[in-house]
């Protein structure tokens, strides 16, 4: 019996109920890329794009799903999510690389079908950027009358990882003032030392509090992650126009360098200094 009989017996070959393109919609998947031009490499600037939106969905489910854990008390599923996207984002700093092939002339020439279209308007990225704590209300303005307007401006007023990590320090028994624990969620949180010397108590006796240094430690490495994507989005764009304004209006390089100097966890990083 050849090997191609020996598959067909098996029944490899033979038509099933589901099969793998209609599980995962392929149809629907490949047939989303058009492209408004002629020019080559408009392709590869789409795909990427799209694919860093699926890790983001994903990601989004698993940071909304470790948020509920640890609101809950129930750290271990909670710590393998967070893991989990901090996973992602190596996928989509990886991601960069692959734009980077793309030359100034090359992008230039792609540029004007693009119109007013920019990754400043992606609402999953802003999402993501609210779940993790960096509050901004001026970011709903683009996605007024967009159906996912309502969703936004939820996770906005909702506490982020962050906040309900410290909700569990104080349940923990430790020191968080009143402020941090029931407060206007849409604003941006603020560092405070008491919360840092709560986090310092755990960092200098992690036997004792080891699910809390592990959930510490899981929230730096997303952040420190999270910030080599911003990195590397920032330098290639630097290499792909260099300081011309984004299409959406925003101030380009200078914008995203913006981004690098804030901390979703900040009280995690300064205590360093105080070990």
């Amino acid at each position: 019996m050849s090997e191609d009989d020996s598959l067909l017996v098996d029944g490899i070959h033979s038509r099933p109920d589901l099969s793998y393109g209609e599980y995962l919609k392929l149809d629907a998947i490949l047939s989303a890329q058009d492209p408004l031009s002629s020019e080559h490499d408009e392709l590869l600037f789409i795909v990427i794009h799209q694919a860093s939106e699926l890790w983001m969905r994903l990601s989004l489910h698993e940071l909304r799903a470790a948020r509920e854990h640890i609101r809950r008390d129930d750290l271990g599923p909670a710590f393998k999510m967070i893991a989990r996207v901090s996973r992602i984002q190596a996928q989509l700093i990886q991601s960069w690389d692959v734009l980077a092939t793309m030359t100034p002339s090359e992008y230039s020439a792609i540029r004007p079908s693009l119109g007013q279209s920019s990754g400043f308007q992606s609402y999953q990225y802003r999402m993501l950027e609210f779940l993790l704590g960096a509050k901004d209300a001026g970011m709903l303005r683009v996605h007024e009358g967009l159906a996912v307007h309502p969703q936004m401006v939820e996770e906005l007023n909702t506490p982020s990882l962050y906040d309900e990590s410290l909700r569990l320090l104080a349940r923990r028994g430790f020191a968080i003032p009143a402020d941090r624990l029931d407060r206007d969620w849409s604003q941006p949180y603020e560092s405070t030392p008491a919360v840092e010397a709560a986090w310092l108590e755990v960092y200098q006796a992690p036997e004792a509090h080891w699910d809390l240094y592990e959930l510490a430690e899981k929230l730096v490495d997303l952040e420190f992650r999270f910030q080599q994507w911003r990195f590397a989005h920032m330098k290639t764009v630097e290499r792909i126009i260099g300081f011309k304004r984004g299409t959406g209006g925003s101030s380009g390089v200078a914008y995203l360098g913006r981004a690098l100097g804030g901390s979703f966890f900040p009280e995690l990083f300064s205590l360093r200094t105080s070990l």
